[in-house]
């Protein structure tokens, strides 16, 4: 053997071995609001899933423009595996169709799962005298451009849900958008909003503490965790539902491999029975889909929200 095939040899056997990922902490960009929906059930999924990787997973608040500017963080970062982001579908299906974005919802980035979807409802200011959907309706229709709503911002599914249940009942409302579903609870809480549509997630503990009322829920049934709430259809606005879902991506061009062993990994905390108690006492309900099949829904929902959002002269003002 020549030293030249002596010398490769040896400094072949001399280098790393290439590190199994994830060797250092993930993270994981929440483009809302501390206290959200999303960002409640985002820090119990990465806290589970740090425990099966091996390693933190560091989450970071990145609010503002309904979730835009956090979404190009994670567009524009390095796809290593090591910046991943926690959406909620409006990023993906709603904000893109209103405004125009850096980045593209169905080519920006590589889907990971579809984690959970989350339950609705309509808040009030407490002492106001609507005590359902059908009261809030009367009222607004006796006061045409009187009655303030809080959303996340514009494009956002607070400013979606309450934009479609008005064009539904033909009410003129005042929209007041704040920077994050949080905010914008808060807003309402304190009587800057009358009131608003907001994930239960958001909501529960300003419910539960009474510096929320909870007038209906936006599902088609009602809701356990609710008992006595009815739900918006039944009370008010027949037929009206809404919900939203909570999802994993990554940058796009992220390694096949880094996106499976992130959605098994997800998969595998959302059949953990306490990691599904604690989601339903938030009103989420666990999904945990594959990459293929959350690519497929938001590419379906993306231009069914485009279609309504066009058929119901939604604007982003």
């Amino acid at each position: 053997m020549s030293m030249a095939a002596v010398v490769a040899l040896t400094a072949g056997a001399m280098l790393p071995a290439h590190a199994e990922y994830p060797d250092r902490s993930i993270t994981m960009i929440i483009p809302l609001a501390a206290a959200s929906a999303v960002d409640n059930t985002a820090r119990l999924v990465a806290q589970e899933m740090g425990k099966l990787l091996g390693q933190s997973i560091v989450v970071e608040n990145i609010p503002g423009a309904a979730g835009a500017i956090g979404a190009n963080r994670v567009a524009t970062a390095n796809p290593d595996g090591y910046t991943i982001g926690a959406f909620n579908d409006s990023i993906l299906t709603m904000v893109p169709n209103l405004t125009k974005t850096p980045w593209d919802p169905l080519t920006s980035f590589a889907p990971v799962s579809l984690v959970s979807t989350l339950d609705w409802g309509l808040v009030a200011t407490p002492g106001l005298p609507y005590k359902n959907a059908g009261d809030l309706i009367a009222a607004a229709k006796a006061a045409p451009g009187r009655i303030e709503y809080a959303s996340g911002g514009i494009g956002s599914p607070q400013h979606i849900a309450m934009a479609l249940f008005a064009f539904k009942n033909k009410l003129d409302m005042v929209h007041v958008p704040y920077k994050g579903a949080s905010p914008a609870a808060v807003g309402v809480a304190s009587g800057e909003a009358k009131v608003a549509f907001q994930a239960l997630a958001t909501v529960k503990g300003l419910v539960d503490s009474k510096r929320l009322t909870l007038l209906g829920v936006a599902s088609d049934q009602p809701i356990a965790e609710m008992p006595g709430v009815p739900t918006i259809g039944e009370s008010g606005s027949p037929g009206f539902i809404f919900s939203s879902w909570f999802v994993v991506v990554a940058p796009s061009k992220t390694p096949p491999a880094v996106i499976a062993k992130l959605n098994a990994t997800i998969k595998q905390v959302l059949q953990n029975p306490e990691v599904q108690a604690k989601l339903a006492a938030q009103g989420a309900r666990p999904v945990g889909s594959s990459p293929e099949e959350l690519a497929t829904r938001t590419k379906e929902s993306y231009a069914a929200y485009g279609k309504l959002i066009r058929d119901n002269n939604i604007q982003a003002e």
